[in-house]
């Protein structure tokens, strides 16, 4: 199956494009690699906002770094024309807004992880950094950047 159709399959549709939220562009793209600028848990109304555990469950940190993944997505879109047109989801760094005393980082960003594997299979496979932050932008829960091999 393609991406497009693992997506479908998911019952998921990939949003509208967001516009960056200070002095960057979404997406740079050099030779086959595209860097993507950190997206946020922001779908329209629906903002995953605050502190994990503090503010936010891991479970609702988990969905909305599966939110950034399907932002992330549309941006990939945009600039190739086609998720179909990924080779390889080559790095992922996440950050979650948490609690000083908070180590699960990585079960938060395996909301990403995973999502990626479910729609690309083997190419979704990748490295990966899940790190703590004191804050975030707009006091988002996390924040995920990603580095693609395309077509």
């Amino acid at each position: 199956m393609t991406a497009t159709e693992n997506l479908s399959r998911l019952g998921l549709t990939l949003p509208s494009v967001p516009a960056p939220v200070a002095a960057y562009v979404n997406c740079v793209r050099t030779g086959n690699l595209l860097f993507l600028s950190g997206g946020l848990p922001i779908d329209g109304e629906k903002k995953v906002i605050g502190q994990v555990p503090r503010d936010v469950s891991i479970e609702e940190a988990q969905e909305g770094a599966r939110i950034i993944i399907l932002n992330r997505l549309a941006v990939i879109a945009s600039e190739i024309g086609s998720i179909d047109r990924v080779t390889r989801i080559v790095g992922l760094n996440g950050f979650v807004n948490s609690a000083a005393d908070f180590y699960d980082h990585p079960k938060v960003i395996n909301g990403a992880s995973e999502l990626l594997i479910e729609i690309f299979g083997e190419k979704g496979k990748h490295s990966r950094t899940a790190l703590g932050a004191a804050a975030l932008p707009l006091n988002v829960a996390v924040e995920i950047n990603l580095i693609v091999e395309v077509e």
